[in-house]
């Protein structure tokens, strides 16, 4: 089975009507534009979440997944040969057509970078603000240097642990404003900006639900993306014209190489790395 799809919702959709229909075969992902291809092109990040959403399906599958495959944004004649031939072979579950043939995922050690210090100044957002890793950030941020630190969460104010949190910050000496935000609320994140206007923001927005593919309903599925793939696309939107010391996308090793069980949450991973 051969499904090309766009988008992470309409990959679920395909997932759970093969195995509903108890196909036989083995099914194949195919998208074009969502994987990045050094020094030659960009991706589509909604793409690009269907290849975190797929690797969890060979995860949770792998008797019936037969894996993904990329093709270019408008494929020729020859790439939908060499589709056709990695189809027919099987030999790999990830595949990146190029116009100069396919590329294979492989895990290598990374080359070493220059090591680049940033030091916090001036005011800090950070989504996910009041949670684990929000406050682990915040703290370090406080840490680092006198900062403005501005935390959003759904709850604000009222998040568990918010108050302690607050006062341990500002005994670093940090000055700190926690805001009651929705990310997915593009107006409101709006005002935020707005009233709070950053020099730097740090998105760990997020939401872990814990369901296998066959039974992700809808609305799992998006309560457990839209705080990261709605917000860091709202952020984007809202900000991409002004000048920021950094702009920073916590994002998950599940989107790199799946996590059973963390379909919904891989994709929007994978969505973000893009």
């Amino acid at each position: 089975v051969v499904a090309c799809v766009d988008d992470p919702v309409g990959a679920l959709s395909v997932v759970q009507a093969v195995g509903d229909a108890a196909v036989t075969g083995r099914l194949w992902l195919v998208t074009r534009g969502a994987v990045p291809v050094p020094g030659d092109r960009g991706c589509t990040p909604d793409r690009a979440a269907v290849w975190g959403l797929g690797r969890v399906a060979g995860l949770e599958r792998p008797r019936s997944w037969g894996g993904l495959v990329d093709l270019p944004a408008d494929p020729g004649d020859r790439d939908l040969t060499l589709l056709a031939d990695i189809l027919a072979r099987g030999e790999e579950d990830q595949v990146v057509v190029t116009g100069d043939g396919a590329l294979v995922p492989r895990l290598v050690r990374a080359s070493s970078r220059e090591a680049r210090e940033w030091k916090p100044r001036g005011t800090v957002l950070v989504t996910g603000g009041t949670g684990a890793l929000g406050g682990h950030v915040a703290r370090w941020l406080a840490a680092e240097g006198p900062c403005r630190l501005v935390l959003t969460s759904r709850q604000g104010p009222a998040a568990p642990g918010a108050g302690e949190l607050a006062a341990e910050l500002t005994d670093l000496g940090a000055e700190v404003e926690i805001i009651a935000c929705d990310v997915t609320d593009r107006e409101a994140l709006r005002t935020v900006l707005a009233e709070h206007s950053p020099d730097a923001v740090v998105h760990t927005a997020g939401a872990g639900i814990l369901t296998d593919l066959d039974h992700c309903t809808a609305e799992q599925f998006a309560e457990a993306t839209d705080a990261k793939l709605l917000g860091a696309a709202h952020l984007d939107e809202l900000l991409g014209d002004r000048k920021l010391d950094a702009f920073v996308l916590f994002s998950s090793i599940a989107g790199v190489w799946g996590s059973s069980g963390q379909g919904a949450y891989a994709a929007a991973n994978a969505y973000l790395d893009a």
